[in-house]
């Protein structure tokens, strides 16, 4: 007997209730590994800056939307409210995206070109113009009584609703675009959902903005922000939903680990912010209130879960090659 039919005979084993003639395989099943134990991708290097930044954007894009809106009903309470909302997340976002970069010079470099084909490049022009018109709304909110009877003043209050509805023609991409910006990248868990990632963080977006209207706003002219915020996250519970069912084995990557932590608190606090705004939101201030907090808190949790879910694939080769083998057969 060789030694490669012994080998062969002790990979297998009869199987009962048949006369003991079937043979059953004992070969354990394959792992999915690369050489020297070595990830297939280098996973992400970012810090929570990053998820921060994701998630400040679509806060400052939302809350243009609104104040745009509020602006033109004639709801100042409404408008102030999305107006300085919008402006303090961009701020924020720009804390974020320059203390992940490292140098503030960076960003500006960005500015040199502008390549259709990059998400980044586009990215960078999206909000380059956003921002002018989101600011000087805010500097129209934020200005004492005595200056705005001067000619500047004059001026400035004369710009402030071109302004703000420039802000807000641009706010759907400054809303969608990280979510691009991450899919187009080799991480699976990104990559896998580009089709879907772009609709959850836009509803994450109007959820979170509609929420902060609520906090900030008397309930009388809050109902836009209601319907924002309701509209906003029964999208983003229905899009992250698809997620975790549309994606095949990289749908592990959602649905396990921290990142499922993330996303299940995600899903708590949007449902329990949909549930307090559809029944209490419009009768009391402090529902209103509570309800809106929980909305933000979702979208939060949901970007970091997004996050983590695709540090998570990058980590473990069977995300990049299984989905590869299932491309090539169906080609």
């Amino acid at each position: 007997m060789t030694e490669h039919s012994s080998a062969q005979r002790a990979a297998t084993t009869r199987g009962p209730g048949h006369g003991g003639t079937r043979e059953q395989p004992m070969v354990p099943r394959a792992e999915f590994r690369s050489y020297y134990g070595r990830p297939v991708l280098k996973a992400p290097v970012w810090e929570w800056k990053v998820p921060a930044y994701l998630f400040t954007g679509g806060l400052a894009a939302g809350s243009a939307v609104l104040a745009a809106g509020a602006d033109v009903t004639g709801r100042p309470g409404l408008r102030r409210a999305g107006r300085l909302g919008s402006t303090a997340a961009l701020a924020a976002s720009a804390v974020f995206l320059v203390g992940d970069l490292g140098r503030p010079e960076r960003f500006h470099h960005m500015l040199r070109v502008a390549k259709p084909t990059s998400p980044m490049s586009i990215g960078t022009w999206i909000i380059t113009a956003f921002s002018p018109g989101s600011g000087l709304a805010a500097i129209d909110e934020l200005m004492p009584g005595r200056l705005r009877r001067s000619l500047l003043g004059r001026l400035v209050h004369r710009l402030a609703r071109p302004a703000g509805m420039s802000a807000a023609l641009v706010a759907p991409g400054l809303a969608s675009y990280t979510a691009v910006l991450l899919s187009h990248t080799a991480v699976p868990a990104w990559n896998e959902a580009r089709l879907i990632l772009p609709f959850v963080f836009t509803g994450s977006a109007a959820a979170s903005s509609g929420g902060l209207a609520m906090v900030l706003t008397p309930v009388d002219e809050a109902e836009p922000a209601r319907w924002f915020a309701v509209c906003g996250a029964a999208a983003e519970l229905a899009t992250s939903r698809l997620v975790d069912t549309r994606l095949g084995m990289v749908s592990e990557a959602y649905t396990t680990g921290r990142a499922h932590q993330w996303r299940r608190r995600s899903e708590l606090f949007t449902a329990a912010g949909l549930i307090g705004t559809l029944l209490g939101g419009r009768r009391s201030r402090t529902v209103a209130m509570a309800s809106g907090l929980a909305l933000a808190a979702g979208s939060v949790c949901q970007r970091f879960g997004v996050f983590e879910a695709g540090v998570e694939s990058a980590k473990d080769p069977k995300y990049t090659v299984v989905p590869q083998r299932e491309r090539l057969n169906r080609g």
